[in-house]
């Protein structure tokens, strides 16, 4: 399958990955791995933990884990994922992403909660395809879209729709004591009297803040001194500009 000359290179891209920084659902198939749940063995019970790693796919899991062994000997690897963008049940949610490659063994590392050693895994891609979740078996190739490797890895998607998304709701819902924190400071209200707070409309050059306390509801925009250049610029910025707990 070739790339159409008359597709937005730039737009499919962009979809790809904020795919990827954004599933709701990942499935891995690997060579000479019958079955799935003996790939995702010790892993999180909800699926692969995975991560964007600048359009490259970053697993981890137990160091003596068949995926472990599978990317020290460089196995071939399907990975395919469903869109966790927008609402569940969205037109945005009709949306896969199937990537395919080799996996590659990236090193060790020690869990942050636990004494467990844990391998990190990278799959080096060869092909990326974009398609549309409900067509039928039978749809024909405007349903599948290769995407280009090199404009999926681009960093001008860094920021992508889905990295912004996943942040929010991390930051919405790990972070809520810093969060209440934050605007208990910028609008001088005690800290006991800030009920909740939620991060809206996240973006390179700001972001939105809703708070709830006892006087009733409220929005501010708050804008960033520049734009983020980059995911690790952007946590940066919110540290500075809300709270440095966040991350």
């Amino acid at each position: 399958m070739t790339v159409d000359p008359g597709l937005d290179v730039r737009r499919i891209a962009a979809a790809a990955r904020s795919i990827l920084a954004c599933p709701a659902e990942v499935q891995l198939v690997v060579d000479g791995i019958d079955d799935p749940d003996t790939i995702a063995g010790g892993l999180d019970p909800a699926g692969l933990e995975m991560q964007d790693h600048g359009g490259r796919p970053l697993l981890s899991c137990p160091a003596d884990s068949a995926l472990a062994t599978a990317a020290t000997d460089r196995r071939g690897a399907l990975l395919t994922l469903t869109s966790g963008l927008g609402a569940p049940g969205s037109a945005d949610r009709d949306a896969t992403l199937t990537l395919s490659g080799r996996l590659e063994a990236l090193g060790l590392e020690q869990c942050e909660c636990c004494d467990e050693v844990r391998m990190r895994v990278g799959i080096h891609l060869d092909f990326a395809l974009l398609s549309r979740a409900s067509a039928p078996e039978h749809a024909p190739d405007e349903t599948r879209v290769r995407v280009p490797l090199g404009a999926f890895a681009d960093t001008e998607h860094d920021l992508n729709r889905g990295f912004l998304q996943r942040s929010t709701e991390h930051a919405n819902l790990c972070h809520q004591d810093e969060l209440r924190r934050a605007v208990s400071s910028m609008t001088h209200t005690r800290l006991g009297e800030v009920v909740g707070v939620q991060l809206a409309d996240l973006h390179a050059a700001g972001v939105t803040l809703h708070w709830v306390d006892l006087t009733g509801a409220h929005s501010a925009q708050l804008r960033f001194p520049r734009p983020a250049a980059s995911a690790a610029e952007l946590g940066d910025l919110l540290r500075t500009e809300l709270h440095a707990g966040l991350c």
